[in-house]
């Protein structure tokens, strides 16, 4: 069950952070309401996104990117699982 409040974006920035990407809201044509630079370790999301959809947008972002599971704290490790069970979940219902 997903909350949408600030304190479960900070949650979801927690794990960017700790796996070594940094977050930052821009103005920008934004596609998706993201772009990433790999290279740099930088998630970039549209800074006019509302707090319901930059967390929709990092709940689908997460689970794509390559995150060192072992990098994270406990709670950060919980909230990785389960943001990428519930991605495999959405794939296997549309397959």
């Amino acid at each position: 069950m997903i909350k949408y409040t600030p304190a479960f974006l900070n949650k979801l920035e927690s794990v960017l952070h700790e796996a070594g990407y940094s977050t930052r809201y821009e103005r920008g044509n934004f596609q998706s309401g993201w772009c990433l630079l790999e290279h740099k370790g930088i998630v970039v999301l549209n800074k006019f996104l509302d707090t319901e959809g930059r967390i929709n947008t990092l709940v689908d972002l997460i689970p794509q990117l390559q995150i060192d599971f072992d990098k994270l704290t406990l709670e950060s490790q919980k909230l990785y699982e389960f943001l990428s069970n519930n991605a495999l979940k959405d794939i296997e219902e549309n397959i």
